[in-house]
């Protein structure tokens, strides 16, 4: 693309930033808006395998995170009470010799840390919940809820799964109810009376839990539940749940499992819901990225990934192609079949159950990867 577009991002988070950093380093100028008023480090773990690393390289940050991340040497796979293995994934040296990249597991925090300090601070607007877009003679005109307004050639919905810009383009819709909570929380590793294993998913009958270090130091320990519940729905990253019902739904657990439950004093509870896929990703000067495009379940770690991919990907068909309509099309021919097979792995929740071969997934390099066009 020869001309220089006037690009308004729409979130802050992983897929935001990504994209925003991409567009940066292939020469276009991006504006972030943010609802949030300022950034928290809220109480969460993710999981950067080589492909999302690989995305990070591409913007300098591979230093960065390596700083503060954890490098486990195995995915261990355990039945939820024997602690019998099921299968053990070889990661450390050899799965980033296997990759070109290293398999990292980080405090949500730091990595949104490490995204920022690749986007300037005047190209992030903070305080600004959209309201609506709409056409105008000079490009689209956004307004905020604050009275704010912008004007833009395009605007990328990087706004999670209750994405506004999703609502402005394809209408409202309602979640689809999975019947399945998650509780989360990040305490530290000193609360332990005994270290606990590096990266493990414990496999339950009809729940499990994922525990892992989330420091390079492993001075902060992680987990994550997957349990029956019917009743609550509300999908947030900050509400408090009760540590006592996830003890109570562990109980019967391996004694690793409780002793970091019994360690953990605060945990944050989020319902796992799912959406419809989409026929399209873009229009009206529009485009969708991330949870706002392709939101799927926590199950495969790789949510946070897929929007960072799709942040470079859709940089580099921008910059590929002759005009921006073109540029979108190309970007979700070339990431749809991706996240498709990603989401319908993740909802079947087996990733890693038995013996996987990740390849189709980690080998992933969205900077180098074949546009479609």
């Amino acid at each position: 693309m020869t001309d220089n577009p006037r690009i308004a991002i729409i979130g802050a988070g992983m897929g935001g930033l990504a994209a925003a950093a991409s567009l940066r380093r292939l020469g276009f100028m991006a504006q972030v808006y943010e609802q949030a008023e300022r950034f928290t480090r809220i109480g969460a773990g993710i999981q950067m395998s080589p492909n999302a690393m690989w995305a990070l390289r591409g913007l300098g940050l591979d230093g960065h995170i390596r700083r503060t991340a954890f490098q486990p040497r195995t995915w261990n796979n355990r039945v939820w009470d024997t602690g019998a293995e099921m299968f053990e994934l070889p990661l450390g040296q050899a799965a980033e010799d296997q990759f070109g990249a290293p398999y990292l597991q980080m405090h949500r925090g730091d990595l949104h840390a490490a995204l920022l300090s690749a986007v300037p601070a005047q190209q992030i607007s903070l305080g600004k919940r959209l309201v609506d877009v709409t056409p105008a003679t000079d490009g689209f005109a956004l307004s905020f809820a604050d009275g704010g307004e912008a004007t833009a050639d395009l605007v990328v919905g990087a706004d999670g799964v209750q994405s506004r810009v999703r609502e402005i383009l394809w209408g409202g819709e309602r979640p689809l109810a999975t019947g399945r909570v998650a509780y989360r929380a990040t305490f530290p590793a000193a609360l332990l009376r005994h270290p606990v294993g590096e990266c493990t998913k414990w496999w339950g009958p009809d729940r499990h839990i994922v525990i892992y270090y989330v420091t390079k130091t492993k001075d902060e320990v992680y987990f994550v539940t997957s349990l029956p519940d019917q009743a609550w729905v509300h999908e947030s990253w900050s509400a408090t749940g009760d540590m006592n019902v996830v003890r109570e739904a562990f109980d019967s657990f391996h004694e690793e499992v409780r002793e970091v439950l019994r360690a953990c004093p605060v945990v944050h509870r989020w319902a796992i819901l799912e959406r419809a896929p989409l026929e399209r990703w873009y229009g009206g000067g529009m485009v969708l990225i991330g949870d706002a495009a392709h939101p799927m379940t926590p199950y495969m770690a790789q949510g946070a990934a897929m929007a960072i991919e799709d942040g470079v990907i859709l940089a580099r068909a921008l910059e590929e192609t002759s005009d921006i309509e073109r540029g979108l099309a190309v970007f979700e021919a070339t990431r749809k079949a991706r996240t498709a097979q990603v989401q319908a792995v993740s909802h079947a929740n087996t990733w890693m159950r038995e013996a996987t071969d990740p390849t189709w997934c980690y080998g992933y390099n969205p900077w180098i990867e074949a546009l479609n066009f």
